[in-house]
């Protein structure tokens, strides 16, 4: 998994380190909702208060490729999990950098690797200029990022992650992995649990149950505050919750997809041919990008009861 943590990245991890059979083998971290340093310390005590200390954490990228970098304070608090001031983890990240632990990881579990990308790209764009070959190791390249054809949520034309880091996006898209991308109005149509949907989590008064309700009370005063909705949002862990059972996506499409990183206007717009315009083009006038063959798996419908199960499952835990 590689993360950014904050929130929903918390909640996301989660699911990958209580779910029965699930074997996550390590976390690789990102400056992007947080400062890089913040979303050390986050992964590193949810990884604790999960009882996992034994999978290896490792701090990666502290900026974009090429940008100063925005990060989203604003939605997650001061210190990226609800402004909780939980006490410092008695844990430590590796020495290794997150780059070439998940080279390291490709190579060694070659053909079998499954990458949850929740993050701005960079670390695996990084990765990708130290092995060219990354995209024929790892078995599926899960990405949530971009919108299909749909408002953004930190522009009207962009979604969080692939803004931070268009480049990496653009550059990651692109380089031939198997990718199956859960974009952002996903979570809006089937990711948002609202207040009385969370009451049964607000009643469980688990460890786990109070650490989510902890962790995601910035986010969820954010959404109450800037669109007079009660709800918490789960754009990452909708999508691990997809990781572990394929059927909790129940519409996708298999289309072109690019992302926009030359446009101070529309930087991270995520273009998702849906028409197969630019694949097949137009009769009788030139298409840009005419050829484009489909390389990404988009999801479009997600199965939210499903969902709400899962995450009540593991929250109980």
């Amino acid at each position: 998994m590689d993360a950014d943590t904050a929130g929903d990245d918390v909640t996301s991890m989660l699911f990958a380190l209580k779910w029965p059979g699930i074997d996550l083998l390590a976390v690789t971290v990102a400056a992007g909702n947080v400062y890089l340093d913040q979303a050390v310390e986050n992964t590193l005590y949810t990884v604790e208060i999960a009882g996992r200390s034994e999978v290896p954490v490792y701090a990666g990228a502290d900026r974009p490729l090429m940008r100063e970098l925005v990060t989203a304070h604003y939605v997650h608090g001061e210190d990226g999990v609800g402004n909780s001031d939980f006490p410092p983890a008695k844990k430590q990240p590796e020495a290794e950098h997150a780059v070439e632990a998940i080279v390291d990881h490709a190579n060694r579990y070659a053909g079998q690797l499954e990458v949850i990308a929740q993050a701005p790209l960079t670390n695996i764009a990084l990765a990708l200029a130290r092995d060219p070959d990354l995209p024929s190791k790892i078995k599926r390249l899960w990405i949530m990022g971009g919108a299909n054809n749909f408002m953004g949520n930190v522009t009207p034309a962009a979604e969080f992650n692939f803004y931070v880091d268009p480049e990496a996006a653009h550059i990651v898209i692109n380089a031939g992995f198997n990718t199956t991308l859960v974009p952002w109005d996903v979570c809006l149509k089937d990711g948002i649990l609202y207040g009385d949907e969370l009451r049964p989590i607000e009643e469980m008064h688990t460890t786990l149950s109070e650490f989510y309700l902890s962790v995601n009370r910035a986010a969820r005063e954010f959404i109450r505050l800037e669109y007079d909705v009660d709800g918490i949002s789960h754009p990452d862990a909708i999508m691990t919750a997809m990781v572990i059972d394929e059927a909790m996506i129940t519409e996708r499409g298999n289309w072109h997809v690019d992302v926009e990183y030359r446009s101070d206007l529309t930087a991270g717009y995520s273009v998702v041919d849906t028409l197969g315009v630019m694949q097949k083009g137009r009769a009788g006038r030139r298409v840009p990008g005419e050829g484009r063959e489909p390389n990404a798996d988009v999801v479009v419908r997600a199965d939210k009861e499903r969902f709400k199960q899962m995450l009540a499952r593991v929250l109980a835990s």
